[in-house]
């Protein structure tokens, strides 16, 4: 039997594998979206996280964003670019149309 955590967002709690780096939006998406098999190309969920590092760095140059909490992003983020991570976008491709449900299973990530 896997070990669970509990996970919460604006929608509740929702249990998830305590051995994931997703939380609850990631959860949610893979319980009520089960449509076909193909995942999102690891190549788009990098290029994700290269967004999210070149937006860390912009925010905090423009005094948006503290250091410290730029720099763990920017590490976060890299580390994903980096491939350490792959095993945590199960995401099928069959999204909403903006990919909301893979932006935010980077973001927990």
């Amino acid at each position: 039997m896997t070990e669970t955590r509990i996970e919460t967002d604006s929608l509740g709690e929702v249990e998830v594998a305590r051995d994931r780096l997703w939380g609850a939006q990631t959860q949610r998406s893979l319980e009520n979206f089960p449509i076909g098999e193909g995942t999102m190309p690891l190549a788009v969920v990098h290029a994700l996280a290269l967004v999210k590092l070149a937006a860390a760095r912009c925010n905090r140059d423009n005094g948006k964003l503290d250091a410290d909490r730029a720099s763990a992003i920017e590490r976060a983020a890299r580390e994903v670019v980096d491939g350490l991570w792959d095993g945590e976008f199960p995401l099928v491709v069959w999204q909403t149309g903006s990919g909301t449900q893979s932006n935010m299973n980077v973001n927990e990530v």
